[in-house]
């Protein structure tokens, strides 16, 4: 792994605290009561999900601490673990059509697209490191938007638009500074630019949906 990289997992578990406080009201705290709008699919995709964010986070760790067997053994897992996760999407979208929710297949939907995106562009750059990780740090990006999204509404009162403009916010100031940084060093940068293509799409899309 490339030495400006090596504390990357331990930035990743960002994503812990984050999705915590995110899912605490709808999901985490309603341990063990969760009612009947919690159903079996719901935990099926929070258990994907959770499995996927650990994957991040231990696979660079592994790359610093010279565990490449082991590395390599947990991406080939990601090979099934993935499609399962993309495929947990759906009990929600078909869930949203039938309660007349069309506008909020927009966060599925276009969340598992995004990831199929980036996850596809990794696993073809499997063999260039630095692309492949790259791509995989823009993955981890993507779950700001269904963790970061949540906190805005759900603890501190902000409107769902404004919520979700600020992750967009946030997601092109580290992508930006990102490829600022790997330009500065001249890294392999072209990654973020396609993660920032991707994401100006996304946020595109949404404000035609929303707005």
């Amino acid at each position: 792994m490339e030495k400006s990289y090596k504390y990357l997992g331990y930035f990743l578990m960002l994503l812990i605290p984050l999705t915590i406080a995110g899912f605490y009201k709808t999901y985490i705290g309603l341990f063990p009561d969760f009612g009947e709008r919690i159903d079996f699919y719901i935990h099926l995709h929070t258990l994907f999900a959770s499995l996927w964010i650990v994957m991040l986070i231990v696979q660079p760790i592994l790359i610093v601490n010279k565990k490449w067997a082991l590395h390599r053994k947990v991406g080939k897992l990601s090979y099934v673990l993935f499609p399962l996760l993309i495929l947990s999407f759906i009990p929600q979208m078909i869930k949203m059509v039938n309660r007349g929710e069309a506008h909020d297949l927009f966060f599925p939907v276009s969340d598992s697209i995004m990831l199929t995106l980036l996850y596809s562009l990794a696993i073809y750059n499997r063999k260039r490191s630095s692309r492949h990780m790259r791509y995989m740090i823009a993955i981890a990006l993507v779950f700001l938007g269904p963790t970061i999204g949540r906190i805005g509404p759900h603890l501190l009162g902000w409107s769902m638009l404004f919520t979700q403009s600020l992750v967009y916010a946030i997601i092109y100031c580290i992508l930006v500074s990102l490829i600022i940084y790997d330009r500065w060093n001249k890294r392999q940068f072209r990654p973020y630019l396609i993660a920032t293509i991707f994401f100006v799409i996304h946020q595109s899309v949404f404000y035609w949906v929303f707005l």
